[in-house]
């Protein structure tokens, strides 16, 4: 068994004047290949078939191979299973489907609600949350997906607008909405989730398109165009949310706290609440500085030449 000469999965396509192969192994060290008169040796160290080990193997041709043609070597390229080519492919594939599932749940959302909207009117506004709250509960749970995918740099975002829109979203659901009943019934719940779906359903399909290489121009100017209306809609829909909670945390006294002894001073969430509409119109206007530079680079005007 140690003498056992090990060969690993090898490839062959040709084309009239060129022949290529491709040795399936992984981790390739120190790869040896050469050609004496119509033999072809490789051997190298790489992870095949059977493991990490040495393999090698001899490829007779019909022909001697002619010296000059010992130059093109490079033609044989040695691909393993992880390639560049391989990874980029498997990259495109999960952001392909990770973006699909984010539009087909907003899109349930927006469809939804603007169907429920034309049957029952006003009166839809006030049942949005027990509706559609689990479905808005699963996209801004796996949005953690996207700013995680942003910092490994699985994606080109920057990681600060993603963060912010995350953390920011996410406490007006789960904080605002989520631990408040009171909250759920009222009617800027349907507003705030209105204009988060609204503009998701243009986002997410332009991305979908990126992944394989597609540019629809009308998605492409939607997707560059509907938050400059709909973010500070959005933000102005979230503010309402927290000044209306803000006396209904009050009254309950949900998330206050007393300071412990000597101090002994008590704490209303309603503070947080106050200090976090801030910080809520600081990072609007992160993002959206964010955004219409995104837009700039994308549709900014060239500057024309003077004569």
């Amino acid at each position: 068994m140690e003498n056992q000469v090990l060969t690993p999965h090898v490839y062959w396509a040709q084309r009239h004047r060129e022949l290529y192969l491709r040795v399936e192994l992984s981790d390739v060290q120190n790869p040896a290949i050469s050609i004496t008169e119509n033999v072809l040796h490789f051997k190298a160290q790489g992870h095949g078939a059977k493991g990490d080990n040495v393999y090698e193997f001899h490829l007779e041709f019909l022909d001697p191979v002619k010296p000059e043609e010992e130059e093109r070597l490079n033609k044989l390229r040695i691909e393993s299973q992880g390639s560049p080519e391989t990874l980029t492919s498997l990259k495109k594939g999960y952001l392909f489907m990770y973006n699909l599932v984010q539009f087909l749940g907003f899109s349930w959302i927006f469809v939804n609600m603007t169907v429920r909207f034309f049957i029952l009117g006003k009166e839809s506004f006030y049942d949005t949350f027990h509706t559609l709250a689990d479905m808005m509960y699963f996209c801004q749970m796996l949005s953690v997906v996207e700013t995680i995918n942003a910092a490994i740099g699985v994606i080109k975002s920057p990681v600060i607008p993603c963060l912010i829109q995350l953390l920011g979203r996410n406490f007006i659901l789960f904080i605002i909405f989520g631990t408040m009943e009171e909250m759920q019934n009222k009617a800027v719940v349907f507003f705030v989730f209105y204009t988060w779906s609204a503009v998701e359903i243009f986002r997410y399909p332009f991305y979908m398109l990126s992944c394989i290489d597609m540019d629809w121009k009308v998605l492409t100017w939607l997707r560059y165009t509907v938050w400059i209306p709909l973010y500070p809609l959005g933000c102005l829909a979230e503010a309402v949310s927290v000044i209306q909670s803000i006396p209904v945390f009050n009254e309950t006294g949900r998330f206050s706290f007393t300071l412990p002894y000597p101090v002994k001073i008590k704490v209303r969430f309603s503070f947080f609440l106050q200090i976090y509409l801030i910080i809520l119109f600081l990072g609007l206007y992160i993002n959206f500085r964010h955004l219409y530079k995104q837009r700039r680079r994308r549709y900014g005007q060239k500057k024309k030449k003077v004569h």
